[in-house]
Parts: C-alpha cells; structure tokens; sequence
C-alpha cells in the first residue's frame, strides 16, 4: 500500500520540482498540495489562478492536478492556452500531454482564435508541436469572409490550411457552399473539394465532385464533369474553368449550354461563355437546337456563336426590320433576349420547312430574319435555291420570303418530276402559309424553263424564256402565269420536240442528295440525343410526306407586258 505526503501551502510562484524547459513548468498558484508516493513520482494539486508554461506555452485554470513524472496535467475550470502571439485556446477542461505537447480541450464551449479566425467547437485536440488542431465533433470556423462548419475537422494554424469532413458548409455573403469534404487555405482564400459539392448565389448554381473555387475572386476550376446553373443558363462540361466576377465560363469534354431565355442548347467539344458580353461560343463537333414556334432549328458548324443583341442595336433597326419584328411579337415572350445564333464554316441546317448547306449564317431572332453566306444551297420541300448569298424572312416563325442575291438559281421540282427553272443577278422569292412557292421576282439576266400541264396533268409542252426582269407565279409547284418586264425572248418546245439538254438552264445541278437531315447532323456532330424524359424535349416530329395532289391543276397562263408566247 502506497504511502503519500500531503502539503498545503499559499503560493503565487513556487519553486519548481524539475528544472528543464522539457517539462511543464509550474508559474504560479493561489494554493499547492503535494501528493508524494512511494515510487518517487510526485503529484500536485494546485488551486486558483493557476498557471503553466511549457515550451513558449501558457496555461491558466483555476484548478489543475499536475503528474510531474508523466509531464501531464489535468486543468479545470477557465481553461486558457496561449501559444506565442497568434493561437489562444478557451474552454472548461485540459488534458495536457507534455511528452507529446497535445493538449485536449473540452467543454460547452470551446475556442480556438487564431489572428484572424476563430474555430469553435465542445471539443478541440491541438498539438502544439505541428500546430494543427482537430476537432471530433461539429465545429465552426468563423474569419472576416466566411463561415464554415462541419462534423469533423482540422486546422492548422501554420500554414492556415483546414480539412473539413462530414455536412460541410461554407456560407459567405456571397454564397454558399455544400459539400462532404473540403479543404481551405485561410490565405489565398482558395477551398479545394474532393466529393460532390454545391454552390449557391444569388447569380446561379454550380454542382462538381472535384475542383477548386477561390471565395474572394469566384475563379473556380472543375476537374471532373460540372454543371453551372444560373437564371440565363447552364453550362455543363466533363471539365470548366469560370470567373464569377467576370462571368466568364470555359468548358472542355462533351459540352453542352443552355440558353434558358431562348430555348437554345449549344453542344460541343469545347465551349465559351461571357456573360458581360452575352456572348456563347462552342466548336469541335458543335452543334444547336433552338426552339422556333412549335419547330426545332438543327444546325452544326465548325464554330457556333450565341450573341445577345444589345439594346442601342434594336434602336437602329430599319424599318423593313421593325416590320418584321412586329410580325413575329407574337411568338417572342418579354422573358426571352434576342439574340443573333451565328454558324461559322461548314454549315448545315435541318428545318422542318427548310434545310441549307453553307459556309457561314446569322440567324437574328429579332427579326426571324436569317442570312446565309457564300454560295449557299437552300431546300424547302420541293424547291432548291441557290445564290452567292441568301436572306431567309419568316413571319410568324414561317417562311415567306427569300431574297437571293448573285447568281441566283431557283429549281422547282413539280408533280410530274419536271425542273422548273428560274435565273438571274437577283431574285425575290415569296411563299404561301404552308410554305409553297408563291411567287418569283428575277432582277437582272432573267431566264427560265418551265413546263406546262393540261387540266388531267397531261403533259403540253415546255417554255424557255430570257428577259431583264420577270415574274413567275405557281400554284402547286406549277407555273400559274409570268409576267415579263422589257422585252422577252423565248419559245414554246412541244413535248415531243423537248431535248434534253432544253430541259436545263445552264448551271443545273439539282442536289437533292446532299439535303441535310437531322440524323446527319446529329452524326456530324457525333451526339447522341438524351434519353427521353431526362431533359426538357425540344426535338418534333420529322417532316410530312407531301400530299398527294387531288384536284387537277389548271392551265398554264402566260401574260407580257409586251407580247404573248
């Protein structure tokens, strides 16, 4: 049975037992009792403004059992650590290991303050020869910027770096930030994750499961697939790069942004966007849908450009402009921006009512105006057009006129597989509600070949015809009538006297083959379209047969200004 000694003395600075710095050094107390047992190992009991210095560090309780041998205390009460000038440690009760230098504190409240930042838990295990603390239970961080909070954590008061786990939550002013494991540089304001992780603001949402998002800047960089959500648009790539405070977003593997206000989706392998700017840029297999009135427009192109029109542009639209706003009002909410949808090289584009091959087009959804640039080749149900370049107008999200302009070239095939034909410097093509050739104005070196049917479609012969300027109309894809202004020069052909080379201007290439599909560009494009349900459709169904015709088709009239042929 061991024997011990007790003594009670009063003493503000009593002698230490062991002298050394490798020791927890007894400063001060209001009261000592000393326990001394057999073994030679001594024990302490000190009471009442209590302090202890190890190694540059401070401790103040009001009551602490002090093991000498072990180079251990326990402390109660008013705990207080101080390690040099940056770390003080608050809480109720210290377990101090001296050997180690590992001091537990705990309580109801627990402080660890740091210059800057302040971590709070009931628990904290701070090791004082690295530095860093570790808290078992939910704790919280707290600096100028940010709050942070967590089930567990660690925080290392040197290099200012934090290891969040578990219901992690960074709320700034600015945002907020969700995830299961974080880590987070104090100084250079830079939180790196490594699980899936939200962030919320007022300008959208963006979910990722690897990245780093710096909190001052917004720069963030997303290392695996990241989806950017935000009242205007999402932006999703396999990686992504953006800057918050510029809103610029970068995008690389499978990319795909939608434009919310307008009902457009961009795809490709890479993609751009700047929100200042309003402007969108995909390319690498790029691709676009967009939602006309009740049609999808289908385009693929080397490069795709989604570019906001701004307002002091609207101001100085041209009254034919306008005119065509006013038209199209109807199918554009107040919600939507207009913007310019942009095909830059090696254009293709799937219309119900309207396919193209190009090298570049501008598709203006102000206007529903849309131009498509050298040497482009147009399809519309039976007709082809070509010209070095092309303004489509759509009224009403429908076809009504088309102005080529330079080595224009209309081709109409019509029920009995006969090329009607027109040519000329410039021609304005006018087309009814359901998007048949209504009527053709030529400007300048007019030529045509068109064939004339009787009541029962039986064949009558062909007209060949050259004039300045001339008008044609159809009914059904047939020539109804033209008119010529100046004078025509032109023949009428038999059918048993047609030739064939007659039946062709010269310049007939009819290339119905090359007619781009949606499948086609889908293929181009190599997208594969989602599953349906899993994201709003856009797609409609593909184009009707044409009807067969019921009603025979009347006489072919031809009127002149100047004679009849």
């Amino acid at each position: 049975m061991g024997l011990f000694l007790a003594i009670q003395t009063n003493a503000q600075r009593p002698t230490p037992t062991v002298v050394g710095e490798e020791k927890v050094y007894l400063l001060g107390a209001d009261s000592i009792t000393f326990y001394k047992q057999t073994d030679g190992n001594e024990v302490r009991r000190v009471k009442g403004r209590v302090t202890f210095q190890h190694k540059g560090a401070v401790m103040h309780c009001d009551l602490a059992i002090h093991n000498v041998f072990s180079n251990a205390l326990e402390a109660y009460g008013n705990v207080k650590i101080v390690q040099g000038d940056t770390v003080t440690i608050t809480g109720d009760t210290l377990f101090y290991y001296g050997n180690n230098r590992l001091a537990k504190v705990s309580g109801k409240t627990v402080t660890l303050k740091d210059r800057k930042r302040t971590l709070t838990s009931n628990r904290i295990e701070y090791d004082m020869a690295s530095g860093i603390a570790f808290y078992p239970n939910r704790g919280k961080t707290v600096d100028a910027e940010n709050t942070l909070t967590s089930k567990q954590g660690y925080y290392d008061t040197r290099t200012k770096i934090s290891t969040y786990y578990k219901e992690v939550k960074l709320v700034n002013k600015k945002y907020t930030l969700t995830t299961d494991t974080l880590v987070y540089n104090s100084l250079t304001k830079v939180a790196d994750f490594r699980s899936m992780t939200k962030v919320t603001s007022k300008d959208g949402t963006v979910v990722a499961k690897n990245g780093s998002y710096n909190t001052e800047t917004g720069e963030s960089v997303f290392r695996t697939r990241t989806t950017i959500d935000n009242p205007d648009y999402t932006l999703t790539g396999d990686s992504l790069t953006f800057d918050n405070l510029n809103k610029r977003g970068f995008a690389k593997g499978k990319v795909e942004l939608v434009a919310k206000n307008n009902e457009t989706i961009l795809n490709g392998d890479f993609g751009q966007y700047d929100g200042k700017l309003g402007k969108s840029k995909v390319w690498g297999h790029a691709l676009t849908r967009t939602v006309i009135a009740k049609d999808t427009l289908f385009m693929t192109a080397d490069t795709l450009y989604s570019v906001e029109i701004k307002m002091d542009s609207i101001s100085s639209t041209s009254k034919s402009q306008k005119l065509a706003q006013k038209s199209n009002k109807s199918d554009t909410s107040s919600a939507q921006k207009p913007r310019h949808l942009i095909g830059y090289k090696n254009v293709l584009l799937f219309k119900r009512d309207l396919q193209s091959k190009c090298d570049s087009l501008i598709y203006n959804s102000l206007d529903s105006n849309i131009t498509f640039l050298k040497k482009p080749i147009i399809w519309s149900k039976q007709y082809q057009m070509e010209a070095d370049s092309i303004i489509a107008q759509l009224v009403n999200q429908k076809l009504r006129t088309m102005y080529l302009r330079a080595k224009s070239f209309i081709i109409a095939r019509d029920t009995l597989l006969n090329y009607n034909q027109v040519k000329g410097r410039r021609i304005t093509a006018s087309f009814d509600d359901s998007t048949r050739l209504q009527k053709v104005f030529v400007e300048g070196n007019g030529e045509s070949v068109y064939f004339i049917a009787d009541d029962v479609l039986k064949p009558m012969g062909m007209n060949r015809v050259e004039c300045a300027k001339m008008t044609l109309n159809f009914k059904q894809n047939q020539v109804k009538r033209i008119q010529f202004v100046g004078q025509p020069e032109g023949k009428f052909i038999p059918p048993q006297n047609v030739k064939a080379e007659e039946k062709q201007l010269e310049g007939f290439n009819w290339r119905d083959q090359e007619k781009p599909t949606k499948e086609g560009i889908f293929a181009k494009a190599n997208f594969k379209p989602n599953p349906p349900n899993t994201v709003k459709a856009i797609e409609k169904v593909p184009e009707k047969l044409m009807p067969t015709v019921k009603k025979t088709l009347p006489k072919s009239k031809v009127k002149s200004k100047t004679k009849k042929l």
